[in-house]
């Protein structure tokens, strides 16, 4: 039988990864894309078309893709009665991977994003008469502020707080798809990617990763302050831990592992897995790689400086973007080892890899070979 498949988020960061993996094994697709946001056929052609694909594959997309404008917030997703009920009948499962992942966000905000969003495509998914399977793109970080210990997948509570809005915001969109599936008894795949990088070189057309907005914060910071010569290299103290250890995996294995899973047969139930590496890079690699970035000089310490410089205080106003660097726990993806064996490894991510995907083209890291660019691929 042939599944008809909607994607959300399918312009995003991820959602382009998952659009490319889906695509090799479904002759068509539907986007749903966000009303008023722009052509979305567009940016997904521009993407392939960036990234190496065939030329006879990207002139294929405007007959296996289909756009359907959204509006996530909205009940119905923003469409007629019958709009909806059509959309609906038409699927037999539903990806959503769309989402806020804005670390400074209030949580009003992110909740009409990332928890309202869910609730209307689990709508949507109730209303379908062929009770589509439904994919749930979460975050590991539900996980919230422990920062020590190791964080499981079955694991859903509020006891340690989160460190953002974010955080909580995906934290209340799985209590709710929880809630979805013991009330319909169907099944749910959620899955719980860290933190998505790649080594594709930034570009003006390409969505950016969470590093990437990081850098700019930082730069931004630095300049409004006004830091004297750009030789000049200012000290900033911010809350790390030495030891600490952030996980960050490729995006494309990141897709790749997600659609195997949702190949499974699922249990009935909700399904839960961590998309992460099996090897966490240390919290001073990524220092490392933002003190070469920026004209800065990082010093991890334990609690927030007395007297904060202007720099320093300019960059407390994003808690989000720093409060990882404290962190030593791990995410434990035993079930997604046991279920796809040594496929589920990753390559290393290193420094090399993330300057490729941060660094202005053309500006090489300093002791080191220029590493290739991330070609596109079929497989």
């Amino acid at each position: 039988m042939v599944v008809h498949v909607a994607l959300t988020g399918a312009t995003g960061f991820l959602g382009l990864r998952l659009l490319h993996r889906l695509l090799g094994t479904h002759r068509s697709l539907t986007v749903l894309a966000h009303a008023g946001s722009g052509n979305a056929l567009h940016r997904i052609t521009r993407f392939f078309e960036l990234t190496g694909a065939p030329e006879a594959f990207v002139a294929g997309l405007p007959d296996r893709l289909r756009v359907v404008e959204t509006d996530l917030a909205r009940p119905r997703l923003g469409l007629s009665e019958r709009a909806f009920q059509r959309l609906a009948d038409d699927i037999g499962a539903i990806w959503h991977s769309a989402g806020s992942i804005n670390l400074e966000g209030d949580l009003p905000e992110l909740r009409r994003t990332n928890v309202e969003g869910a609730r209307h495509v689990l709508e949507l998914a109730a209303a379908g008469r062929r009770r589509p399977t439904v994919h749930h793109v979460s975050t590991a970080f539900v996980a919230g502020s422990r920062r020590e210990g190791v964080a499981y997948e079955d694991e859903l509570d509020v006891t340690s707080g989160f460190e953002n809005a974010y955080e909580r915001s995906k934290y209340e969109a799985e209590l709710l798809v929880r809630a979805w599936s013991r009330e319909h008894g169907r099944p749910v795949l959620v899955l719980r990617p860290s933190i998505l990088v790649t080594d594709l070189p930034p570009h003006p057309e390409l969505p950016s990763h969470p590093l990437l907005v990081i850098e700019r914060i930082l730069r931004d910071a630095r300049r409004a302050v006004g830091s004297g010569s750009p030789a000049d290299r200012p000290r900033v103290r911010t809350v790390g831990h030495p030891h600490g250890r952030l996980n960050l995996l490729q995006v494309e294995h990141a897709a790749e592992v997600m659609v195997r899973l949702a190949g499974r047969t699922p249990s009935g139930g909700v399904d839960t897995y961590h998309i992460v590496h099996d090897r966490d890079v240390p919290v001073p690699t990524v220092v490392t790689l933002l003190e070469r970035l920026i004209p800065l000089s990082i010093d991890l310490v334990a609690t927030k400086p007395e007297a904060p410089s202007a720099l320093e205080a300019l960059l407390d106003f994003y808690p989000g973007m720093t409060a990882y660097l404290a962190h030593r726990r791990r995410f434990d993806d035993t079930r997604v080892r046991s279920l796809l064996g040594p496929s589920a490894a990753s390559a290393p991510v290193d420094l090399d890899y993330l300057w490729s995907g941060l660094a202005p083209p053309g500006r090489a890291l300093a002791g080191s070979q220029d590493a290739p660019t991330t070609a596109f691929s079929s497989a």
